[in-house]
């Protein structure tokens, strides 16, 4: 017999406090679209989360996305910052990330 799957909110619980310590809560799910020049980016929900025992962030959004030409998935934690304070905000700054680690 095989092992239950955790829930998608459980992997990324998990990931949200694996990649940056304390302790997450879900605190709600949000639908995000961003676009460029009128084209969709990225569309999804972002999960945000409470975070407990974290030294400088109170909050984390997460989500997760399919790996092209794989059935795996990437996991997205982005802490808040004064900077970056909601869920479009956090896919904003990864698409960047991504979009700077790939011309390096």
């Amino acid at each position: 017999m095989l092992a239950p799957r955790p829930s998608p909110i459980a992997t990324l619980t998990t990931a949200v406090e694996n990649m940056h310590g304390g302790t997450a809560t879900l605190a709600q799910s949000t639908p995000v679209r961003e676009t460029f020049e009128g084209k969709p980016v990225w569309e999804g929900v972002v999960h945000v989360f409470d975070l407990v025992g974290h030294p400088t962030a109170p909050r984390a959004d997460a989500w997760s996305s399919p790996i092209e030409g794989s059935t795996k998935r990437r996991f997205f934690a982005v802490l808040h910052t004064a900077r970056i304070n909601s869920p479009l905000e956090a896919v904003r700054a990864a698409i960047v990330a991504e979009t700077k680690r790939g011309t390096q």
